[in-house]
């Protein structure tokens, strides 16, 4: 460790012709301390923090179909959740998956059909607006898989206009070209409920009768054109599905019968108890309604436990309510713990060692999770992303967390650190990159399948996983995982931009990526001088906004042309930069000065900072994110660490 902070210090001197920013004035000490103790108050009693975690109107709209689906409809909640809904439709007359992004059609028709099933009335101007808008881009014929999924089980089109998704699947053997340990995690576990749904074919109960044929310019029913084609690969999936669709009908019903037994048993297996299958919406809510066409009453523990978990999710406030994604309090546990630490110059701080106790027993160690299908002789030691998810620990946080427990110098965490560590060395990729939870899952054909119109089935590995093992695993050992970081170093050598940047998978988008990346190689030694680094840094100060600040849009997913820009400068992408600039040596550069001026300027009083931006994705060009932690101790992070190296120059 001590190695590490020398490195810094001397890495510092690069620029050494830049403008004087020594200069460590109260308003910066302000700022800190306004936003450690801002950090401190929002820390839950038992030790850690968990923000609101948004998503676009699709998860808030699926939860009024599935109250309507499953007859379980809370008439208040629902009216809040309308409420929230109504207040994110464009100027468009559409839903877009983020502020300021184009009209997403699948997310327009679910918010349409959740709010005529709350009572919203078919000719009020929102609703005329929005059916104009859907009618003027063809329609609802071209929604993606899942809202067809979701169309065909309120009897609003025919099951032949959904993928041909059976649930003899469960019965493949894992030499099969498509098996679900082939897919992601959050793929699998929102597949194995639809298995149920789409080979039972049951109907909402959707107790007031609601339907929206009005969106459709053809008849459903008469319609044939469900799947365009994407591709020549894809083109074969679709006559294989059509060929599937005919032989299915010659399949036994006892094997059919032992495939649903096997998907039960799978989906019981995982239910997680409240904090629900996978911990994430799709799946659990998947779930809940498979539970439910299965035989499993309303009073069932099992059904009790999946619809807690998803009211677990919702977020009431006064006057509206809108459903999460999941939770994310380990991740922002982790992070928050980083920042205090760098902010107390890596002090024992009271609040960051409870925060560590809480996360210690939450380390899995001996659950058998989907991972060791692919790593059988790896021990555990990876934590979840969400309060439970023991199939499913994150490579990504599990290396933030061993990370700052590092920083404390603590015995009583050595063991979780050493087994961490181990687990993310047993989890590297044939090809030295990480993913986020599963290794080698890069069966890139499985995207073409009809189902996989969104192009999310895998988890490959990416560069800002990736950056965040190498970070660890170079302060723990350089030497003794000299192999693994070699490895990874060399994949993300490859993995590089043109433009000089990294891509961001978990982050919008390119800033994200390339900080992830550059605080690695400061880990790993690497000389500043060095042209991939020197890279990086021109392409960041290249991007910084007139204000000082940083901002990308997540229009860079779909064009890779428009890589960190954006329409306006927010707090979290700025405290990336600079973090990622002063790994490189940046720290005295001009860039770097009007860097820590915006964030001391857009701070506010109450030390925290507000960004409305949706600038995660959940899955690139299709699902994003916004987590309301960001504000709260990135930017923290970024000021404590330039005071913090600006003392040692």
């Amino acid at each position: 460790m001590q190695a590490f902070r020398e490195l810094s210090a001397g890495n510092v001197a690069v620029s050494a012709s830049a403008p004087e920013y020594a200069h460590l004035d109260d308003g910066l000490a302000a700022c800190i301390t306004r936003a450690s103790e801002a950090l401190r108050a929002e820390q839950h009693p038992e030790g850690y923090w968990s923000y609101e975690f948004e998503a676009d109107c699709t998860i808030p709209a699926e939860y009024i179909l599935m109250m309507h689906f499953m007859d379980e409809v809370d008439a208040a909640l629902e009216g809040k959740i309308a409420v929230y809904i109504r207040a994110k439709q464009g100027n468009d007359g559409g839903w877009a998956l983020y502020p300021g992004g184009e009209m997403d059609l699948s997310c327009t028709v679910k918010a349409y059909y959740a709010l005529k099933l709350a009572g919203d009335a078919p000719d009020a101007p929102h609703m005329a607006h929005a059916r104009a808008a859907i009618l003027a881009r063809g329609g609802a014929v071209n929604v993606n898989v899942f809202t067809k999924i979701a169309l065909a089980l309120f009897a609003q089109i025919p099951w032949r206009g959904v993928p041909f998704i059976p649930v003899e699947i469960m019965l493949l053997p894992r030499w099969f070209p498509f098996h679900i340990s082939k897919v992601s995690y959050w793929s699998r576990t929102v597949m194995v409920p639809l298995f149920v749904l789409c080979t039972l074919k049951p109907r909402a109960a959707n107790p007031r009768g609601v339907g929206v044929r009005e969106l459709f310019s053809v008849p459903p029913e008469k319609e044939r054109n469900w799947f365009p084609v994407r591709s020549t690969l894809n083109r074969i999936f679709l006559a294989l599905d059509r060929m599937g669709r005919v032989l299915h009908r010659m399949v036994p019903r006892f094997i059919r019968a032992r495939a649903l037994r096997n998907a039960e048993n799978w989906i019981i297996d995982r239910l997680n108890g409240r904090d629900g299958l996978g911990a994430i919406f799709p799946a659990m809510v998947n779930a809940h309604e498979a539970l439910g066409i299965l035989g499993y009453s309303a009073d069932h523990p099992y059904r009790i436990m999946t619809r807690e978990a998803l009211r677990g999710l919702i977020i009431e406030k006064a006057d509206y309510a809108y459903c999460q994604p999941c939770v994310s309090p380990v991740w922002d546990t982790g992070l928050a713990c980083l920042a205090l630490q760098e902010a107390d110059d890596h002090r024992a701080d009271p609040s960051v060692l409870r925060a560590l106790d809480w996360l210690r027993p939450r380390q899995l160690l001996d659950e058998k999770g989907d991972w060791t299908d692919r790593r059988p002789g790896v021990r555990g030691g990876g934590w979840p992303f969400q309060f439970g998810n023991d199939h499913y620990p994150d490579i990504d946080d599990t290396p933030v967390v061993a990370w700052s427990m590092l920083e404390t110098c603590d015995d009583r965490y050595r063991e979780s650190i050493e087994r961490a560590a181990e687990w993310i060395h047993g989890m590297q990729s044939r090809n030295g990159g990480y993913a986020s939870f599963d290794a080698d899952n890069t069966y890139y054909y499985l995207n073409e399948i009809p189902f996989a119109d969104h192009g999310a089935l895998l988890d490959p590995p990416t560069s800002d996983v990736t950056a965040r093992c190498v970070t660890f695993l170079c302060k723990l050992d350089r030497r003794r995982f000299n192999a693994t970081i070699e490895r990874a170093l060399r994949f993300l050598y490859q993995e590089q931009e043109a433009n000089g940047s990294w891509f961001g998978r978990w982050g919008t988008n390119y800033i994200y990526g390339t900080w992830s990346v550059l605080i690695a190689l400061e880990a790993a030694g690497v000389s500043v001088r060095e042209t991939p680094i020197r890279r990086a840094v021109g392409w960041l100060e290249s991007i910084q906004r007139p204000d000082g600040g940083w901002g990308e849009d997540n229009h860079s997913y779909f064009d890779a042309s428009e890589a960190g820009l954006g329409r306006e400068s927010t707090s979290y992408q700025t405290a990336w930069a600079l973090l990622g600039l002063m790994a490189a040596g940046e720290v005295r550069s001009a860039a770097v000065g009007r860097g820590i001026a915006y964030l001391e300027q857009t701070q506010g009083e109450d030390g925290s900072w507000r960004d409305e931006t949706f600038t995660c994705p959940g899955f690139p060009r299709v699902f994003y994110l916004k987590y309301h932690g960001y504000t709260r101790y990135f930017p923290l992070w970024a000021l404590a660490r330039y005071r913090r190296l600006l003392k040692q120059t």
